[in-house]
């Protein structure tokens, strides 16, 4: 089952990235300047903020199979759709419907590790699943790079989108639900209205923390190719061999994640110790963005983005099984999809603001910035997050009380 939710996110990330890595393309054959490019990519952010509010709520209602397979269908045609882009507006349209589609699949995923894993296991599992977006992101460079140079920069969209509606047909036949759970307490609970959500202070904090936390991945999966560009002086075939890299290891962050939470645990700390030293931890780790871009030279600029990018990993273990440990099964994928809606509108603020920055004066400011702001996110769940614990036991009784 998270093998499952595992190559839905390689799909995901693919279809993401393979606009990162042919942007360079893109740019020259659309006459797209640096802000021209951020709007186009805010424009997924934008739709992706506004979906993650809805799709969480809606997977919670339809369902993981029906509602991560309807997210799955959505953004795959949507990837298709992108090779018939015509200029920065047709792009940034297609780019909207992606958004929209792939704002699922996170709630999705973490609903998939609700439903099948206990509180200990939980971190190591949604590191497993989320390892799949490492892995995208390592095979879009090299396989995006062939496409575009031997078939055109359309194929390699159609590709994309094709391997997710083939996913789809593996989804259909395989996943089903636990009967009952890891017991049987909440089989039968309805959602959580989103309205109870929203008031808690778990939310509200969490929210909050990923405004400064995932802004800092959305840097380097949408504007790390075009860095080794034009501050690096990559070509597009150098971009295929290296740009891969970071992600790479960024896939042992995933994996190294999991288990501290879990070490920490069997130590004897409290789940709320054990999950918010390990995000702190890790945001320690992505401060190595401040020397990237101060190093002459290219390979240990990659060589400290990859530790940045592996600390982000790291934390986002932890960060994805929070809301199963505060709330039921029935409510952890409107948890994390109104806590995404942060995410989105972070990276949106924050892409427009790097377009802005890199095109009146350089990167150089802008991978300062990226090495400080996650630390405000391990403030934050230090200081207003509170405990971390069950906040509804009993789901049932909570939705018709409060």
């Amino acid at each position: 089952m998270i093998a499952l939710a595992f190559w839905a996110t390689v799909i995901n990330y693919l279809d993401r990235q393979t606009l990162s890595v042919a942007a360079p393309a893109l740019r020259e054959q659309f006459h797209m300047s640096n802000v021209d490019y951020s709007n186009v990519v805010s424009a997924f952010l934008l739709a992706y903020t506004i979906m993650n509010g809805i799709s969480g709520p809606l997977i919670d209602r339809l369902g993981t199979r029906l509602g991560y397979g309807l997210c799955v269908g959505w953004w795959s045609v949507s990837a298709i759709l992108h090779a018939f882009a015509r200029g920065a507006l047709s792009l940034g349209a297609f780019r909207f419907l992606l958004g929209m589609g792939e704002a699922g699949n996170w709630p999705a995923a973490v609903k998939v590790v609700a439903e099948w894993f206990p509180e200990r296991e939980r971190a190591l599992a949604a590191g497993l699943f989320n390892s799949g977006s490492a892995a995208g992101a390592i095979l879009a460079p090299p396989i995006v790079a062939y496409l575009l140079l031997q078939f055109g920069w359309q194929s390699a969209f159609v590709f994309t989108g094709v391997a997710g509606l083939v996913w789809l047909g593996f989804w259909g036949r395989i996943y089903r639900t636990p009967d009952t759970g890891l017991d049987g307490s909440e089989a039968a609970s309805p959602p959580i209205p989103v309205g109870v959500l929203v008031r808690t202070r778990f939310v509200q904090a969490f929210t909050a923390s990923k405004i400064f936390f995932d802004s800092v991945w959305y840097f380097y999966i949408f504007w790390f190719p075009e860095y080794l560009k034009h501050a690096r002086h990559f070509d597009l075939a150098a971009i295929g061999k290296f740009a891969w890299i970071p992600f790479l290891v960024a896939g042992f962050g995933n994996l190294l994640g999991g288990w501290f939470s879990s070490w920490l645990l069997g130590r004897g700390y409290s789940i709320t110790v054990a999950r918010k030293s390990a995000v702190t931890f890790f945001t320690i780790l992505m401060m190595s963005a401040i020397p990237a871009v101060l190093v002459p030279q290219a390979w240990v600029s990659i060589a400290f983005v990859s530790i940045a990018m592996l600390g982000y990993t790291g934390g986002l273990a932890n960060m994805l099984s929070l809301p199963a440990d505060v709330f039921p099964k029935s409510a952890v994928g409107s948890v994390y999809g109104l806590a995404s809606m942060g995410s989105g509108f972070g990276g949106m603020v924050f892409t427009m603001a790097t377009g802005w920055v890199v095109e009146h004066y350089s990167y150089t400011p802008v991978f300062l910035g990226f090495g400080f702001v996650p630390l405000v996110c391990s403030s934050i769940l230090w200081l207003f997050l509170g405990p971390v614990e069950q906040l509804f036991p009993d789901s049932r009784r909570a939705a018709c009380t409060l």
